[in-house]
């Protein structure tokens, strides 16, 4: 059974989606004005200005729900070491043997 995508994922996938349109709109305006002027340009002009904002929109959601997520795991974090310190400290001197055995093998 496939996992099913977070809403990050999938905002992720379509922000990478927005800006390939940008590209090819910003490649295409290129090209309009390379050859014309006028109606073209400025309808192709407005295409690129639109898909920008919304590059742009998904982009500021995308980091807001990246936030979110942050500020969500450092408070369960801060919860759990308040509530289990010895654990924290075990765990952050497991973690703290394991990288000094790495760094040691060099």
């Amino acid at each position: 059974m496939a996992k099913a995508a977070t809403p990050v994922e999938v905002s992720k996938e379509q922000l990478v989606q927005d800006f390939k349109v940008l590209v090819a709109d910003a490649e295409a305006l290129l090209k309009a004005t390379a050859s014309q002027s006028g109606e073209a340009v400025t309808a192709m002009r407005a295409r690129v200005g639109e898909s920008l904002a919304v590059a742009k929109d998904k982009l500021t959601e995308v980091e807001r729900v990246a936030l979110d997520k942050a500020k969500a795991a450092a408070v369960a974090t801060d919860e759990y070491v308040h509530e289990k310190p010895w654990h924290a400290v075990g765990i952050a001197a497991g973690v703290g043997l394991i990288i000094g055995l790495l760094i040691g093998r060099r």
